[in-house]
């Protein structure tokens, strides 16, 4: 019998969103996920950092950060993936990727760039100050 994990998820639409996203902007980090880690997972070979376990359930929470640029780490945050693994289950439940909001934000419109980095268009004057700080500090 295969013994490899299965894939679930607490809310397939969002996620699959979340990860098209994902795919648009930060091609690296998708290539990664669906390449590299996706197939790790299914074999049982958890990635990333255990955040906490829960006996009750028998789950473990794991994150996995995903590589990306450090433009776009600095402005929005790490991208990381966060899952649960119900091992007497054998099955892996995606939460989500974070950082969800610029994610759900790319997914619903086109979001522009600023030297390189996306832009929200709720935080425009935000991320472009912070853009533009971190290109002064590296100067």
């Amino acid at each position: 019998m295969n013994d490899n994990y299965i894939f679930d998820y607490i809310n397939e639409n969002e996620f699959k969103k979340l990860e098209n996203s994902l795919k648009k902007y930060n091609m690296l980090a998708y290539k990664k996920l669906h390449l590299e880690y996706y197939p790790s997972l299914k074999e049982g070979k958890f990635l990333g950092k255990m955040v906490s376990t829960n006996q009750e359930n028998n789950t473990i929470t794991y994150e996995l950060k995903l590589p990306t640029d450090v433009m776009f780490e600095k402005v929005h945050g790490d991208v990381i993936l966060h899952y649960l693994v119900y091992k007497d289950k054998k099955t892996i439940l995606l939460d989500k990727i974070t950082p969800d909001k610029i994610l759900s934000e790319g997914h619903q419109s086109e979001l522009v760039t600023y030297k390189g980095v996306m832009v929200s268009k709720q935080n425009s004057e935000k991320d472009i100050f912070k853009i533009n700080l971190l290109n002064m500090i590296q100067k």
